[in-house]
């Protein structure tokens, strides 16, 4: 899984990494607005690396965690979804709104070996000043180039530069910064 080679995701070493990031991502969801040391104590644990003020508002929802790292001063909405089964990497200063979904993992289109429960994954980079507006949907293998903004409820299906806004279902370039 971590070279990015197909795998089954029921291996049990892989259902303990999930069952650990379960519990501490439940933890973290049921933590107080007032304890902000307390969510930065369970973020630490739980990300494979977390940069200096960084803000995630619970609910936060991921696989494992350990494949995530996330830059100093990045702001996360409410409801992000982290399928990090390959790495996600979010830069420094990245604005991210509610209910984004980051999904690295892919599945065989051949019946059988999808029966069969066969995965595999794709990493996700995101640059440093990206902001991702509400509910936007970035693909497996996707990279998005820094200071580029992604408007709310885009599907991002291919990689993006840096400095444009794009838009839409699939995202596309609508405008150069």
């Amino acid at each position: 899984m971590l070279a990015g080679e197909p795998y089954l995701a029921d291996d049990p070493e892989l259902s303990a990494d999930a069952l650990r990031a379960a519990l501490l991502s439940e933890r973290f969801n049921a933590t107080s607005s007032a304890d902000p040391a307390q969510r930065r104590e369970l973020l630490t644990e739980l990300l494979g690396e977390i940069g200096e003020d960084v803000e995630i508002r619970p609910p936060l929802h991921l696989d494992y965690g350990y494949q995530t790292t996330i830059g100093p001063r990045t702001f996360v909405n409410y409801g992000l979804t982290l399928l990090d089964v390959g790495r996600v990497t979010i830069g420094a200063d990245v604005q991210i709104g509610p209910n984004v979904q980051l999904l690295t993992p892919t599945h065989p289109v051949e019946p059988e070996a999808r029966r069969a429960k066969w995965e595999a994954a794709e990493p996700i980079t995101i640059g440093d000043n990206v902001w991702l507006g509400g509910g936007v949907i970035v693909c497996p293998g996707v990279t998005i180039g820094e200071n580029t903004v992604v408007g709310a409820g885009a599907v991002v299906t291919r990689d993006l530069p840096a400095d444009v806004v794009a838009v839409g279902n699939p995202a596309r370039v609508i405008r150069k910064l």
